[in-house]
């Protein structure tokens, strides 16, 4: 007889397809996420029926999509199930939401054109890929602004926040729905590299893999380190062969996408946030009915908590896995992190440009940090 040499997570793709074929992607979805995948082909069926009936009950269909799998909220906490199904039961079963997950439709910017254009009503995106649209979020890469968990969830629930931001944001079409909090960007080593990372003098010639943002790749230019542009979807290989020896996204981030085993060290600089957002076509949000457009709120509000809430247990999935890879975490003593700030924080003059564009003035911005400098309704765990 022939072993069967499948491994777990081939089965379980395999299985998934299979009910996705006879079921529905999302009747998969939801029973794979209750934990019934590869157990029981009656759940996807009793989670089809309900799905089928729930389109057919509800007067508005919502596409969410983002750039994640389901089952990614264990160490990258998303919530894209959560959010749906706070919707559906908030609206009453009025909005059905269809998840296009993993990026079906697109990631990043993509996902940011379609909701602004209409062609989906809402999608998950970091607040970086939304700067093109929306350039004045991008206040948040100002290094040691609101690179803290806790300073970040001031600052967007905050009125000031709302009154200055979300005003530019709405006249670019979008509706901000929630922010997702992922924990800070980190300085992470590939193998090989001499660590950990320490101070800014430690990435003295570094070549550090930096997104398209002009404030990000002027920062890890000002602390030392060497930027070098690369497309997210080429940085794995940019690591393993040496063209760059460095990259930041937060530790959730590194292990969705499989870092684990071309990293050495990962350090806890705090410096700017790995942050996502929700964002929603405001044409279509606006065309609701007051009950449904309040519906959809109050679910953006109840899955930011969940969010919040899920934070520290996700970032610590996310190390045991790269633990067991031989990756290892330091973070900067008091006296070391004060160099990072000292070096690179927008408290420099060279920083002030960027403010008077994002923000408008001097004293706009000095009003966003004080928010952020506030401790608000919401704590969160900080790494």
């Amino acid at each position: 007889m022939r072993r069967n040499s499948e491994k777990p997570e081939s089965l379980e793709r395999r299985e998934f397809l299979a009910l996705s074929g006879k079921y529905g992607f999302t009747a998969a979805v939801v029973a794979g996420a209750a934990g019934s995948l590869l157990i029981s082909e009656e759940a996807a069926a009793a989670s089809a029926k309900e799905e089928r009936a729930r389109q057919k009950a509800a007067k508005y269909k919502m596409t969410v999509a983002t750039a994640y799998v389901m089952g990614a909220s264990r160490s990258y906490p998303i919530m894209q199930l959560d959010f749906k199904e706070n919707i559906q039961n908030m609206t009453n079963g009025q909005v059905y939401v269809k998840l296009a997950p993993g990026g079906q439709l697109g990631a990043g910017g993509a996902l940011a054109q379609k909701v602004q254009q209409g062609t989906i009503q809402a999608a998950q995106h970091s607040l970086s890929n939304f700067a093109p649209f929306a350039p004045t979020v991008d206040l948040i890469n100002l290094p040691y602004f609101c690179g803290a968990n806790q300073k970040f969830t001031n600052l967007v629930s905050s009125d000031s926040w709302r009154d200055e931001v979300h005003t530019k944001v709405e006249a670019k079409g979008f509706k901000p729905l929630w922010y997702v909090v992922i924990d800070p960007r980190v300085v992470a080593l590939r193998k090989g590299g001499d660590g950990p990372i320490k101070t800014p003098d430690d990435l003295s010639g570094i070549k550090f893999r930096v997104p398209g943002s002009k404030m990000l790749q002027q920062y890890y230019r000002t602390i030392g380190a060497n930027p070098t542009p690369v497309a997210w979807g080429e940085t794995p290989s940019a690591i393993k062969q040496g063209v760059a020896d460095a990259l930041d996204p937060a530790v959730g981030a590194l292990h969705v996408f499989g870092f684990k085993d071309i990293l050495s060290w990962v350090t806890f600089t705090r410096a700017v946030p790995d942050s996502q957002v929700y964002s929603c076509n405001l044409e279509w949000f606006n065309g609701l009915p007051l009950e449904v457009r309040e519906g959809i709120e109050f679910a953006s509000e109840v899955t930011s908590h969940q969010n919040l809430s899920k934070v520290p247990a996700a970032r610590a999935y996310a190390m045991a896995e790269m633990s067991k890879s031989g990756v290892q975490f330091y973070t900067p003593t008091a006296d070391e992190l004060e160099q990072w700030v000292k070096k690179g924080g927008h408290q420099n003059a060279e920083w002030d440009s960027y403010k008077k564009e994002l923000a408008g003035s001097i004293a706009t911005f000095d009003k966003l940090l004080e928010a952020a400098n506030t401790q608000g309704r919401y704590y969160v765990n900080d790494a």
